[in-house]
């Protein structure tokens, strides 16, 4: 089918983001003298058209809160979204067609067939009957032999492909996937990434919200992380994880080291059993060579040895530790 019309290539809106977020915030208003609860404290975040983007944090940290936002179906407490240049408030009905949103939850109609689905939501959508694509969806998403069961005797698995078919019929030029491989096996995450990969290469811009931390780093080009209703971070994923310049280096070591020499102490070695040794060091202070080489002075023969440079857990997990003592600190009294 058609995809809503494309701005003139003259206009701002040609060149805008595909989601672009200033200011956003968020309070839950407490209820029988509850307090109320910040959600959202101030979001800026701009996803670039045609990304692959990770939005990454902790539970209750405010993503699909920012999600439901974009979807309309969270009222903002304050700040001001644009989806390819168009602002959610002033032409919501716009928006909405303009991004197709995987949630968490499996809210699919338990009567309906995963056909009849795809085509009500498409009628919802105004999609005319001759450019609708649910045959097409159906095959991609592995939908077809169960095509015209009801859907409440379809598997979790394929529930949420067909979650995920739903939020395709109208050909939105803008994903969003709410943790959408949370408790599905690993065949269906590597068929729905498959399928996500070619819609990206199409230019479909994918924003993705996962658990599955080695599955952000594998797939998303650029990545945010939130916290506490915040982004403690957001940058290029290769630069991410460049923002951690520590290094691990363990050896195995003859004779067993029962103490260790003076130099090596300085430079940070441990012992940690079986005859082995330990250091981290920052790679833009200190050589693998030139540590290699203390070893060496102190008389030991290097049997083995194996390295560890930090991926995307490490960073999220000193990020959110970092944002969690600064938000501490700032609360204390001065």
């Amino acid at each position: 089918m058609d995809r809503p019309p494309a701005p003139p290539a003259s206009s701002p809106e040609a060149v805008a983001a595909a989601i672009e977020i200033r200011g956003l915030r968020k309070i839950y208003r407490g209820q029988g003298g509850r307090p109320d609860k910040e959600a959202l404290a101030g979001i800026d975040l701009t996803v670039p058209r045609g990304s692959f983007f990770g939005l990454l944090g902790p539970n209750g940290a405010g993503k699909s809160t920012t999600i439901n936002i974009l979807a309309g179906l969270v009222i903002k407490t304050a700040g001001r979204c644009r989806i390819l240049g168009v602002d959610i408030d002033r032409r919501p009905r716009l928006a909405r067609r303009l991004i197709g949103v995987v949630p968490q939850e499996l809210n699919i109609d338990a009567f309906f067939t995963p056909r009849e689905t795809l085509e009500y939501q498409a009628g919802l959508y105004g999609v005319p009957p001759g450019r609708r694509r649910t045959e097409e969806l159906l095959a991609a998403l592995g939908l077809q032999d169960v095509a015209d069961a009801y859907a409440r005797t379809l598997s979790g698995g394929m529930r949420r492909r067909l979650l995920v078919a739903k939020a395709l019929v109208h050909d939105p030029p803008v994903v969003i996937l709410d943790e959408p491989t949370a408790g599905v096996d690993v065949e269906l995450r590597r068929q729905l990434w498959r399928y996500m990969r070619e819609l990206n290469r199409r230019g479909t811009t994918v924003v993705l919200t996962t658990h599955y931390l080695e599955e952000a780093e594998e797939l998303c080009d650029q990545i945010a992380i939130i916290d506490r209703g915040r982004v403690v971070a957001c940058d290029r994923t290769e630069r991410l994880l460049h923002r951690i310049d520590e290094k691990e280096l363990v050896l195995r070591v003859e004779p067993a080291p029962t103490t260790l020499a003076d130099e090596l102490r300085r430079l940070g070695f441990e012992r940690i059993g079986d005859g082995r040794l330990r250091v981290r060091y920052l790679r833009g202070h200190m050589t693998a060579d030139a540590l290699l080489e203390a070893v060496r002075r102190a008389g030991f023969r290097i049997l083995d040895l194996s390295t560890h440079e930090p991926d995307l857990e490490d960073i999220f997990l000193r990020l959110v530790a970092r944002d969690r003592q600064h938000h501490v600190e700032s609360t204390l009294p001065s």
